[in-house]
Formats: structure tokens, C-alpha cells, sequence
């Protein structure tokens, strides 16, 4: 499985966790390692993911934004922040396809701004 369907499977896993209170657990019990590694760290990480995409998503709160849309922001931020192999501009890019593939029309061009305030106001541009 490539690594951006594992990236899918933890969006999922993550998006059903929020909507449905499943254990997380319960949701990876047949996951890949790299999607159990990173829907679980992105959940251990939630609150300061979180307040990273509030800063950064003007006039808009956390609530406001579409827990699907929300989830794959969440792990875009973690893998451009905390995972060497993955460059920004891809966790960028794969958010991004994320967000057209499984969101409504709006939903790329949002969370593709959304995303380069956060990473830029972390420094993140060239971290990687």
C-alpha cells in the first residue's frame, strides 16, 4: 500500500474517531504501521494541531470547519512538522488532494491557505 493511501486510511481512521467517539484503537486494529503511527501521534498531538489551524484560518473557528476538512489539516501540519522523509510542499500537496477528492469544492483552495499560513508561521518552509 502507497504511502498516501496509508495517509487516507489515518484521515479516516482520525475523521471517524471525531464523529462517531470510537476508540482510535478500535478504528487501527487492521491499519498499516505508518498509518497507525501517524493517526495515533496526530492524536496525541490534537490540541496544539488545532490551535495552529485556528491561528491560521481567519474568521473562521475550529468548530466551523468540516471535521473531514479539519482531520486531513491536522495531519498535512503533523507530517510537515514532525516527519523528516516528508517534505512541506508534499504533505501540502497531498492535503490537497485529500481535500478534492473527498471534499466539497471550496475545500481545496481552503485548506491549501490554511495550511501555508500555519506551516509559515512556524517556520516551517524550510524545515524540511
Amino acid at each position: 500500500m502507497r504511502r498516501s493511501e496509508q495517509r487516507r486510511d489515518a484521515v479516516f481512521a482520525l475523521y471517524q474517531h471525531e464523529v462517531t467517539s470510537r476508540p482510535l484503537g478500535e478504528l487501527l486494529t487492521e491499519a498499516r504501521p505508518f498509518t497507525r503511527e501517524l493517526a495515533e501521534a496526530v492524536d496525541a498531538n490534537r490540541a496544539k494541531l488545532d490551535e495552529m489551524i485556528s491561528r491560521s484560518s481567519q474568521n473562521w473557528s475550529l468548530s466551523r470547519i468540516a471535521p473531514l476538512e479539519r482531520n486531513i489539516m491536522r495531519v498535512a501540519l503533523y507530517e510537515a512538522l514532525n516527519v523528516d522523509d516528508v517534505p512541506v510542499e508534499v504533505a501540502i500537496d497531498e492535503a490537497v488532494e485529500l481535500a478534492k477528492e473527498y471534499c466539497g469544492a471550496d475545500a481545496p483552495g481552503f485548506v491549501n491557505g490554511v495550511l501555508g499560513a500555519a506551516l509559515e508561521g512556524a517556520g516551517a518552509e524550510n524545515s524540511n
